[in-house]
């Protein structure tokens, strides 16, 4: 095998390759990248849980493959000159790697222990700019449970109709919705859980642009596709929450609030507040105001916010932690909060469908 390939190119092919190596395997070769020259030049990380494969443009001379030592492999490309590099590999498996004045030797090893990573059709592809996908993962991923009790809540629900793709993700205590409307059908209806782990790995891969990214339901694997970046894993099985039925609607109390001034208010007063040292914030919604109270060992702290609406000076307790990543996930300057009672959750939402948080409230001591 030889190829000739630009540098910088190499350095972040092998970079996102190398996010799904298995760092220690049973399957020595698991350990490595895969390097593959054929009509293009690929490179392929596999824990044999999620697998992700970059195509490279390369000059192919000869065409083979082999499994590369993934760190060392890594380190000798990102620290060579900024010029083409030639990789060759012989017979024997002795790489050679060339870039300007310097020069390497090492080891590689046969590819015929490496699995072939699943198989899955491209041909019903859902298409949905990477953009949107990247908002989609990042507005939910935060609310994915890590209770291995049940593992279907350790990933995102996606829920595809023709008219929109909605993602869904729960813990126990808080929900998270986001909802995105497509220009044109998707002409598929397709639902399954993609685990969080994976997701983590698509939301850096994908860039803050409008070109398209596409992910594809094969029998037991989801393929996701983002440029010349492929990556597949298994989809998580078992019955999803039904979050139509635990997601309260028709609450009577709806407040507005400036998103920023009122996460403000929540993350002073949660500054008292820490793993070791928990307390809930005490929420006061009365006409036009939200009032957030919280004692610990630590002290005591007390902030206001104007709202518009009336709250019926309703009282509710909040995780701090849970109630501010909600609020720092809105998408929107301004967010609608939903109440019906001090027992029930609070609902942060737009209105419109596109999102929707809930967080279940904390039963409040008497003052």
């Amino acid at each position: 095998m030889k190829f000739t390939c630009e540098k910088s190119v190499l350095v972040n092919a092998i970079s996102v390759a190398s996010r799904t190596v298995a760092a220690k395997n049973a399957i020595s070769a698991l350990e490595g990248i895969y390097v593959k020259a054929g009509m293009h030049l690929y490179l392929s990380g596999y824990n044999l849980e999620t697998g992700i494969t970059v195509t490279v443009p390369a000059d192919i001379s000869e065409e083979g493959e082999c499994v590369m030592p993934a760190r060392l492999f890594f380190d000798i490309i990102r620290k060579l000159p900024d010029e083409e590099v030639t990789v060759s590999v012989d017979e024997s498996f002795k790489v050679s790697i060339r870039c300007g004045i310097s020069s390497f030797t090492i080891t590689a090893e046969s590819a015929e222990d490496y699995p072939e990573l699943p198989d899955v059709n491209f041909e019903n592809a859902v298409k949905i700019p990477q953009r949107e996908l990247r908002d989609l993962i990042s507005g939910t991923i935060f609310s994915v449970s890590e209770n291995q009790a049940r593992p279907i809540h350790t990933g995102c629900l996606f829920e595809v109709a023709p008219d929109s793709i909605t993602m869904v993700a729960v813990d126990g205590y808080r929900l998270a919705l986001r909802r995105y409307y497509p220009e044109e059908s998707t002409e598929r209806t397709v639902k399954f859980v993609a685990p969080a782990a994976a997701l983590k790995e698509v939301e850096k891969i994908l860039g803050d642009t409008d070109e398209p990214a596409s992910f594809t339901l094969g029998r037991k694997h989801i393929l996701f596709e983002m440029g010349g970046v492929t990556l597949v894993c298994r989809i998580l099985e078992g019955d999803f929450l039904d979050w139509r039925r635990v997601v309260p609607t028709n609450n009577p109390i709806k407040l507005v609030a400036n998103r920023s001034r009122l996460t403000a208010s929540i993350d002073r007063v949660g500054l008292i507040i820490s793993e070791k040292i928990k307390s809930p914030v005490r929420c006061k919604f009365g006409e036009n105001l939200a009032d957030f109270r919280t004692a610990t060992t630590i002290g005591v702290a007390h902030d206001q916010c104007e709202v518009a609406g009336d709250g019926k000076e309703l009282e509710i307790g909040f995780n701090c932690k849970y109630l501010l990543e909600a609020l720092k996930a809105v998408p929107t300057d301004e967010v609608t909060l939903e109440l019906s009672n001090g027992l029930s959750p609070i609902v942060p939402c737009d209105g419109s469908g596109k999102y929707a948080y809930m967080v279940l409230p904390v039963r409040l001591k008497a003052d």
